[in-house]
């Protein structure tokens, strides 16, 4: 039988990461309160890299790696049936973002006096982009790019989409927190105000999308490096070369970015080139030390936590999303409320955390964002051991 044609061994490293993450990004989505996070929990005011930063980047990340085992099937040929598969899961991935966009804005509706129709059809200040829409366009686009570069082709895809974004920062006031940034006027342009994020930097609010459009251009090249250690991945079955491709590469990106940062800051939000190469450098990095603990050493009893988030990511995601929603606006009578009434999740973190955390609002706040996770967890855990996988 032909080697290359062998099913190759699953690594368990990579649903290990890809579950890290989820857990991640729903850890620092959902504190107690937004007043009270410790400092690694929070993203970067502007420029920057904190922890929480690494979260989002490590699963566009992974979503490369896993493209690549996803497209193999096909042969790498933008046949009919690929693309289809690929426009399908990019239209569904976004409709979903968008349906947890309206969501929030329904159920908030439907919690005050706001009639059930003005409800449903509340769409005039839906955020179109964030993290699923996101992923949508970088799945669907980074997938396509590669099919038609090739493997040859593909970095240079990449240093293409790398320096005409550097361009645009540079001529178009893109490092500034500012109405003249040209990722804050493409957005308000073709986005709409009304349809956006908006964010504070040193006191100054802005319509700004950490999610937006334009940034979307560096995300798709994070995405396609990726594909491309997916590739590093499986050229060849032996773990010690693999991890050492994966420490090569990540240690090249993560000094190119660092050094890059003198005169092209390090930036989340706005998605910047030394962002990629820093992130996308340190997920490689972690990805082979993780494929060295679990896969080679076989310290794996400990990951098993983060396994069950990994093998259902996008839906216990989209999860989280719903349930913060709903036990934050649902509220039911509380007599030591000030109005009277209080939400789910104010009545766990003040009544409850808080005189357990000896009114330390800080670590009350970690505590709820830990419980909550937890929740999720549970969902996730009776589908794991039922052996439910849902694919979005």
């Amino acid at each position: 039988m032909d080697q290359s044609k062998q099913k190759p061994k699953r690594l368990l490293a990579l649903d290990v990461l890809r579950g890290i993450t989820v857990a991640g990004m729903i850890l620092v989505n959902n504190p107690g309160s937004w007043g009270s996070i410790y400092a690694p929990l929070r993203h970067a005011e502007w420029h920057g890299l904190t922890p929480t930063d690494l979260v989002f980047p490590f699963f566009m990340f992974i979503m490369g790696v896993s493209t690549y085992f996803s497209l193999r099937k096909y042969e790498f040929k933008l046949t009919a049936d690929c693309l289809f598969k690929i426009v399908k899961r990019t239209i569904l991935i976004f409709l979903i973002g968008i349906f947890l966009a309206w969501f929030g804005l329904f159920f908030r509706g439907v919690m005050t006096d706001v009639t059930l129709w003005d409800a449903v059809f509340n769409f005039n200040h839906i955020r179109i982009l964030g993290v699923m829409p996101r992923l949508a366009l970088c799945y669907g686009a980074g997938a396509i790019i590669a099919l038609l570069c090739g493997k040859r082709g593909l970095p240079w895809a990449v240093a293409g989409l790398l320096v005409i974004y550097s361009l645009l920062l540079i001529f178009g006031n893109g490092f500034a927190f500012a109405d003249t940034n040209i990722i804050a006027i493409v957005d308000n342009k073709v986005l709409g105000p009304d349809h956006m994020y908006t964010d504070i930097v040193g006191g100054e609010r802005l319509k700004f999308d950490p999610e937006g459009l334009l940034s979307t251009l560096p995300s798709i090249a994070h995405m396609l490096i990726g594909f491309i250690c997916g590739g590093l991945i499986m050229k060849t079955r032996d773990n010690n070369m693999r991890i050492n491709s994966l420490f090569i590469i990540g240690t090249i990106l993560t000094f190119a970015g660092f050094l890059l940062d003198y005169g092209m800051p390090i930036n989340k939000k706005i998605w910047s080139p030394t962002f990629v190469l820093t992130t996308c450098g340190l997920a490689s990095s972690f990805l082979g030390l993780l494929i060295w603990i679990i896969d080679i050493k076989g310290h794996a009893r400990w990951s098993r936590f983060f396994e069950v988030f990994g093998i259902n990511p996008l839906f216990l995601f989209c999860l989280s999303g719903i349930l913060a929603t709903v036990i934050g606006l649902v509220k039911f009578p509380y007599a030591a409320a000030e109005a009277g009434v209080i939400s789910i999740k104010n009545w766990v973190y003040q009544m409850f955390l808080m005189p357990i955390c000896c009114d330390d609002a800080t670590l009350a706040s970690l505590i709820f964002a830990l419980l909550f996770v937890l929740l999720n967890w549970c969902v996730g855990y009776v589908l794991y051991k039922k052996k439910i996988y849902i694919k979005i």
